[in-house]
């Protein structure tokens, strides 16, 4: 089959392109520039031209497609409700030329539009259509398409890491080294939930042929290793790599500290993969996220890089 990858040259999307060829696809990859382009050509993928914010090309893209698989993502956090609105559009764009097939869709999001009001992971049977999260743009965009017909299934990440990137983890780094501290807030018993980027990579190829295979649609799938890291035990383990003091601080001093990643450092968002696991087969192998942040390399230039 072929898909349409978008985040083909991204930190996710580079790792499922060769799970895609291996499998037997062809993947046409979205990218805006000529370095994506060769990445894209050396890995055996064709290219398609174009960005998140044109429309048109992501149509396009689309229309050409067995198969779309949405990973691609503004990651400036510090205009994170807007950049969300913008994966909306991109979703509903792609899901119009969809409309009236049986082709799947398959979009991002994350784990913590699955939570419970009770505190206990994160499931996928649930979807809180109100949740504060801006990123549920993505998932009601999903929904729309959903019931008008178009076959559109959710990918939920937690923090994806490797050794050299780790989600609202790498950001964490940056801000720590600027501040000269390494803070939680209160006890930071919070909890996140973290899969390795080749186990996510490998989830996401199960997820679209099991879409392609049974044509059932609206499945939410969790791409949870470990359902719940304490924020402390990342804290500890960055200040021993920063070689930075690690204390707590007051809900009141997390804006001042954090900036804009305040919204997101005392959360609590265990999450369960289990049903994911059921259904897919799905037997995650990477190493956990506490691994890879200690073998993390924590010289200013490897950072700066």
């Amino acid at each position: 089959m072929r898909i349409f990858l978008t985040g083909a040259t991204g930190f996710i999307g580079s790792r499922i392109v060769p799970e895609l060829l291996e499998a037997g696809h062809e993947v046409l990859g979205l990218t805006r520039s000529d370095s994506g382009a060769r990445a894209l050509e050396e890995a055996g993928a064709r290219v398609h031209r174009g960005t998140l914010e044109d429309l048109a090309s992501l149509r396009t893209g689309a229309e050409q497609a067995d198969a779309v698989i949405h990973t691609a993502f503004d990651h400036d956090f510090s205009n994170f409700a807007a950049n969300c609105e913008k994966d909306r559009a991109a979703i509903t764009a792609m899901g119009e030329v969809l409309k009236g097939s049986k082709r799947p869709m398959l979009i991002t999001s994350g784990t913590g539009l699955g939570s419970h009001a009770d505190g206990s992971p994160a499931t996928e049977d649930v979807f809180d259509h109100a949740h504060p999260n801006p990123r549920a743009a993505s998932e009601q965009a999903g929904q729309a398409l959903l019931e008008a017909g178009v076959h559109v299934d959710a990918m939920r990440l937690p923090q994806v890491h490797d050794p050299v990137r780790q989600g609202l983890i790498s950001p964490l780094v940056a801000i720590s080294r600027a501040k000269g501290r390494v803070a939680y807030v209160g006890e930071g018993l919070n909890r996140w939930p973290a899969g390795h980027v080749l186990d996510v990579a490998h989830l996401y190829r199960l997820a679209i042929d099991k879409a392609l295979a049974d044509g059932t649609p609206g499945a939410r799938w969790h791409a949870v290793a470990e359902e719940g890291i304490t924020a402390r035990a990342i804290a500890e383990v960055l200040g021993a790599g920063l070689g930075l003091p690690v204390t707590s601080l007051t809900p009141e001093q997390a804006p001042e500290h954090f900036g804009w990643m305040a919204m997101f450092a005392a959360l609590d968002m265990p999450a369960s993969s289990a049903w994911t696991r059921a259904q897919l087969g799905w037997n995650p192998k990477g190493p956990g996220m506490l691994i890879d942040l200690q073998a993390m390399d924590y010289s200013a230039e490897a950072l700066a890089g």
